[in-house]
């Protein structure tokens, strides 16, 4: 009896133990944009973590939507109730870097003894986030690019051969499809990050002055005066002579979900969404992915990253810091990457990370055949002053201006060169506001 009594009082002692060692794990929030299944991806990422290690636990909440994630983060900073970590993506990086209320990452990592081959990131992926001097303010993390996904059997049924390298090819390709009978041959959402951001970059002309704002506060919006305009009249002319259809998720199935469905030949959207269409589509058809295009005589240039990175807000504790440095550092390694492109369809951000799956034959077949094209097109040429990214203060409010526009002339409200007249005037004046705001301090 003594025995037993013995061993049932040190199994409540150790129990006891247990739970007061769980009760002082540091613990951190952090909050992520992301929502449906990439959501539950992020999620699983936190729930790793936290199986991988028992001093730290990372509480992770959606804010379904990037935007408020960094809405709610700013609100939640002023009443001091703000995470540690939010994911905020690639419009906001100006903003954020302005603030100054952050702690840059490459100096939290350094500060906690963390060591992290920058030098690792693709510079077309890193550049985005970091200051004039390279140094990373934010962590890179779920990184993409668009793509043209294309119906193969579609392409079968019409005599078409070959995907697309031009927007004169595929604009041949689309009515092609139309006289072969298909009634949706290109689903069509409108998006400033792929028609206006990621066109520009493809083609090596200004979104901005400055170098899209890298050089100066005192930035004006061009792309009313550059080849987007010709693209976007052409998107309207497709509209009017039934080669594209207008499919948002307003009143019925998304361009995505349109395509995914095999109802429409094609549609531009993010790498990060070829998981899902592999889930939609569920082996119903061939399909594939190919670079946006270009316009004849163009010389093709990189695209830029999309996504999100990780930001460390400002005034947490040293604890909360180390929790946080530690959490990025194991997201940092190929075993994560790989958990992350294998359940999402964003790419690896570090050469390590990806040069591991391609040794692995990661890409050679489905359902992730197709990805690396994604790095490829980030990685067409080395980022220069017009394709290394945007820096403008503003820039998620001027992109509703745009998206605004846009759609009054898809509608027939105004001409293309008007709308963008008119959104290019209204972000210019949010640039200058930005730049008052901040007058007499430069970007870092």
């Amino acid at each position: 009896m003594r025995l037993s009594f013995v061993s049932a009082a040190a199994i409540t002692a150790a129990l006891s133990a247990s739970a007061a060692f769980a009760q002082d794990k540091i613990k951190f929030e952090y909050w992520y944009g992301l929502s449906g299944q990439l959501g539950d991806a992020v999620q699983q990422t936190c729930d790793r973590f936290n199986a991988s290690q028992d001093q730290y636990e990372i509480t992770c909440i959606g804010q379904d939507g990037y935007a408020n994630a960094v809405q709610n983060s700013i609100a939640a900073f002023r009443a001091k109730q703000h995470p540690t970590v939010v994911q905020a993506y690639d419009a906001g990086t100006a903003d954020l870097m302005m603030s100054g209320e952050f702690y840059p990452v490459h100096q939290m990592m350094s500060d906690f003894g963390i060591e992290i081959d920058w030098d690792d990131y693709f510079p077309g992926i890193a550049n985005y986030y970091a200051s004039s001097k390279g140094e990373l303010f934010s962590m890179p993390f779920n990184s993409s690019t668009p793509m043209l996904y294309i119906n193969n059997e579609h392409y079968a049924a019409a005599g078409i051969t070959e995907h697309p390298e031009t927007w004169e090819q595929f604009e041949a390709n689309l009515k092609a499809l139309k006289a072969a009978g298909q009634e949706c041959a290109y689903a069509y959402a409108p998006s400033t990050w792929i028609d206006l951001e990621q066109f520009s970059m493809a083609h090596g002309i200004p979104i901005a002055t400055n170098n899209n704002g890298y050089d100066g506060l005192d930035s004006e919006y061009v792309y009313n005066t550059t080849i987007h305009v010709k693209h976007m009249e052409n998107i309207k002319r497709w509209l009017d002579e039934d080669m594209l259809e207008i499919r948002t998720s307003q009143g019925g199935l998304n361009a995505r979900d349109s395509f995914s469905q095999g109802e429409c030949s094609h549609y531009f959207g993010s790498i990060a969404s070829h998981q899902a269409v592999t889930n939609l589509v569920d082996g119903s058809f061939d399909w594939g992915v190919t670079m946006i295009p270009v316009y004849e005589g163009t010389e093709r240039k990189n695209t830029v990253v999309g996504g999100a990175s990780l930001w460390v807000l400002s005034g947490k504790s040293d604890d909360e810091y180390r929790g946080a440095a530690e959490y990025l550092k194991f997201l940092a390694t190929p075993e994560s990457e790989e958990f992350w492109s294998t359940n999402t369809g964003y790419i690896p951000v570090t050469k390590t990370g990806f040069d591991a799956l391609m040794a692995k034959g990661f890409y050679d077949n489905a359902p992730y055949k197709g990805r690396e094209l994604a790095l490829q097109s980030l990685t067409y040429t080395e980022p220069g002053p017009l394709t290394r990214g945007i820096r403008l203060g503003g820039f998620i409010q001027a992109r509703s201006e745009w998206s605004n526009e846009v759609q009054a002339a898809l509608a027939g409200q105004k001409t293309m060169q008007e709308a963008l007249d008119t959104a290019v005037s209204r972000s210019n004046a949010v640039l200058k506001k930005f730049a008052r705001t901040y007058r007499g301090k430069e970007l870092p």
